[in-house]
């Protein structure tokens, strides 16, 4: 399998299996020294797990799939509020930007009346 390589060394572009120049996958993203794969404190998240009552154990990799959860689930409701925010030609979030927000997308049906 031939592969193109710039000065870095790292591969370009590979052959598939019938010839034809396939492009790279993307990497997922790799632990290093401050990089973090989370955004959330997990000790806040397990936490707030642990403050149910019918919770008893909770494994880390659980925990970490919650705060994943939680981490994409804000960036979609925040990224949903800004557009209504713009609508208004403003680019600070306001309380009715995520009301609106919530009336316009299905998906957050389950929200509607819990910001009163």
């Amino acid at each position: 399998m031939a592969a193109a390589a710039t000065g870095s060394g790292v591969s370009q572009e590979e052959e598939g299996p019938s010839g034809e120049a396939v492009a790279p996958q993307p990497q997922a993203p790799t632990t290093g020294p401050g990089m973090r794969l989370s955004r959330l404190p997990l000790a806040r998240v397990k936490a707030l797990v642990k403050a149910d009552p019918d919770v008893t154990l909770a494994a880390q990799d659980a925990i970490f799939i919650l705060a994943r959860a939680a981490e994409l689930f804000v960036e979609t409701i925040a990224k949903d509020a800004y557009c209504c925010a713009q609508q208004g030609k403003r680019k600070t979030l306001q309380r009715r930007d995520l009301d609106n927000a919530i009336e316009a997308v299905d998906e957050f049906a389950f929200l509607k009346g819990t910001l009163d």
